[in-house]
């Protein structure tokens, strides 16, 4: 082995492997059992974020490296947060747009 690379148990491995198939069948099993509405999709929703955690943690080896990780989850999340507020000021300002113009249009 080279040196400064480090070996991962294969526990891990198969424990993580493990564990995203108990969560891929409890989230079939909420689908076959019927939950309905926001039960439903807050459980599915869950499990899938679940899974891709472990996967991104554990197979794409950012678990043991800090950095990565923290860039994989923080930034992504601090973009969708800037969208977010961008479209709700320009909801805003459509709002009040129509407000002004129905206004104007009704008098």
């Amino acid at each position: 082995m080279a040196e400064g690379t480090q070996q991962h148990p294969l526990k891990t491995y198969f424990y993580v492997w493990t564990l995203l198939f108990v969560f891929s069948g409890i989230s079939y099993w909420v689908d076959w059992y019927g939950f309905q509405g926001y039960t439903r999709w807050t459980l599915i929703l869950i499990f899938m974020l679940l899974k891709a955690g472990f996967i991104c943690a554990i197979f794409m080896h950012m678990y043991w490296e800090r950095l990565p990780i923290i860039a994989a989850i923080l930034f992504p999340c601090f973009a969708i947060l800037v969208f977010v507020f961008i479209m709700w000021h320009e909801s805003y300002w459509t709002l009040i747009v129509r407000k002004i113009y129905f206004a104007i249009a009704g008098s």
